[in-house]
């Protein structure tokens, strides 16, 4: 998706917002395997970005987290907006918790991270959000 310097900027900016927020996070730009099959489930109008941290942590009750920004191209105004962030915290057991921008912006699944956590990762989402629909020129 990092189809011109401006998009590409936003993603890196995207990275340090997140590490701002997250020192300790490892970011990973590529977050899915090569194969068929996850190839097939890849969402051509989304960026995914990995984050993983050293050891699992009580706070985030996971170890790797994913974010997709999602996007929608209007065809009317030939413009291209984010449309929502999807949030998911993994462990060794896997998907522990999701986060969705789309709705009600709650947690589910089995184990939320900490209330700190959850009101940074939102603010997180919010600034992804106006960065990716900030009006350019």
């Amino acid at each position: 998706m990092a189809i011109n310097l401006e998009f590409a900027s936003k993603i890196a900016a995207v990275v340090n917002l997140f590490k701002h927020e997250f020192p300790d996070a490892r970011s990973d730009l590529k977050p899915w395997t090569n194969d068929p099959q996850t190839r097939e489930l890849i969402d051509p109008d989304s960026i995914d970005i990995g984050f993983h941290f050293p050891g699992i942590s009580k706070s985030w009750r996971s170890r790797s987290i994913l974010i997709q920004i999602r996007f929608y191209q209007d065809p009317v105004q030939d413009l291209r907006r984010a449309i929502g962030v999807e949030v998911a915290g993994f462990n060794h057991l896997g998907e522990q918790w999701r986060l969705s921008t789309v709705e009600n912006w709650n947690f589910v699944g089995a184990n939320h991270p900490s209330e700190e956590v959850g009101k940074k990762l939102k603010n997180v989402c919010r600034q992804i959000l106006e960065l990716f629909n900030k009006p350019t020129g």
